[in-house]
């Protein structure tokens, strides 16, 4: 960026350059008061700034969370990049917003490029209708934690048996997915994989006497 516009004042709105108390009013009022041109940070600054000079927002790498194992990443997406485009135009000169993408024909992004809320709408739950995801059919989420690999491993898969083996013997059309490695593996110090139940009632397959060492999540925000 200097090499290219040598004449720019540019900032840093990210984790490392606030990390002391008061940091981000700071940055944000070097900003606002023109003592910079250029404000370059993370997913924060998408994020209920009202900066009315901004006439230009660049969004680096639009789908880098678009395909993340979770049925909510497109939906992720689709907000970040309309609060970030958001962020320009704001005052009477107008603004324009540049998204960089590989996925250019994904939904998500040519709604947000467009601000079709209605078009992502309809495309996400005819998704989710599809595969059976949230709204139409409901989640649970057994996580289990430890320190050992061979440990965590076995104890999923056990787990995971026990829990197909009950459902094969009732009609209650719930789906066992996994058992598989939480895609944030390592959280504290401690090993995470997980087991996800699909369907209408999926806690219904949870056993009672689960051991030390499992989390139970009902209709789960995410499944990273």
């Amino acid at each position: 960026m200097a090499a290219r516009f040598p004449g720019a004042r540019i900032l840093r709105w990210d984790w490392d350059a606030t990390r002391r108390k008061g940091a981000h009013e700071v940055i944000l009022a070097h900003f606002a008061a023109h003592r910079a041109d250029v404000l370059i940070g993370t997913q924060m600054l998408a994020k209920g700034l009202d900066l009315p000079l901004v006439t230009l927002v660049g969004i680096v790498s639009a789908d880098t969370g678009l395909f993340l194992p979770d049925f909510r990443a497109a939906e992720r997406t689709f907000q970040v990049l309309t609060q970030g485009s958001g962020r320009a135009g704001s005052g009477s000169a107008g603004g324009q917003v540049v998204l960089q993408t590989y996925h250019p024909e994904h939904e998500a992004i040519r709604a947000a490029s467009a601000h079709d809320f209605q078009a992502f709408y309809q495309a996400e739950m005819r998704h989710r209708r599809e595969l059976g995801y949230p709204p139409f059919r409901r989640l649970a989420r057994l996580v289990y934690r430890g320190t050992s690999a061979e440990h965590v491993e076995r104890e999923t898969t056990r787990l995971a048996s026990r829990v197909r083996r009950g459902l094969a013997r009732s009609s209650q059309g719930i789906d066992v997915l996994g058992p598989t490695p939480c895609f944030f593996t390592r959280q504290g110090g401690m090993l995470r994989w997980q087991i996800v139940l699909r369907g209408a009632d999926p806690a219904l397959a949870v056993p009672d006497d689960l051991p030390e060492g499992w989390i139970v999540d009902i209709d789960p925000v995410s499944l990273l």
